[in-house]
């Protein structure tokens, strides 16, 4: 388990961008294919923009056809919290960073095999770490097949 992230609103609005923070700390989302993740390829970790979790590998990144990044594992299941998500008169299920709070989007479970998961992520809530900076940093993904 990592350390807790406890920052004021004032601090959020310091560190992130006007729409990192719309998204992150008010639950927003950006518009689909906008997002500078949505249609990455680049092989390596997409971490936590508010307290730099690592959330996805791009192992798991696959294009859903929905604009957004979309990804069917969590690199670690406990970096990521699920939450009852009532809004618009929808039930689905948010995601958000387990470390600091941040909203990162839904996980719904029309997705590919083999975990049949669809982690729907904002691009305003991650940042990305290429592969051969990971091995530098000594960080790891697990081999997904």
């Amino acid at each position: 388990m990592h350390d807790r992230v406890y920052k004021t609103e004032e601090e959020w609005r310091q560190q992130l961008t006007p729409e990192q923070y719309r998204v992150m700390r008010e639950k927003g989302t950006e518009p689909p294919y906008t997002g500078l993740w949505w249609n990455h390829q680049g092989e390596g970790l997409y971490c936590c923009v508010g307290c730099g979790s690592t959330l996805f590998s791009s192992k798991t990144k696959f294009d859903s056809g929905t604009g957004w990044p979309s990804f069917w594992a969590a690199l670690n299941p406990g970096h990521l919290a699920h939450h009852e998500d009532r809004s618009y008169f929808l039930r689905r299920t948010e995601v958000s960073c387990s470390r600091c709070g941040a909203h990162l989007g839904h996980v719904f479970d029309d997705g590919p095999p083999p975990t049949g998961l669809r982690f729907c992520v904002n691009s305003a809530a991650l940042a990305f770490e290429p592969e051969d900076q990971v091995r530098e940093e000594g960080l790891s993904a697990p081999a997904y097949e």
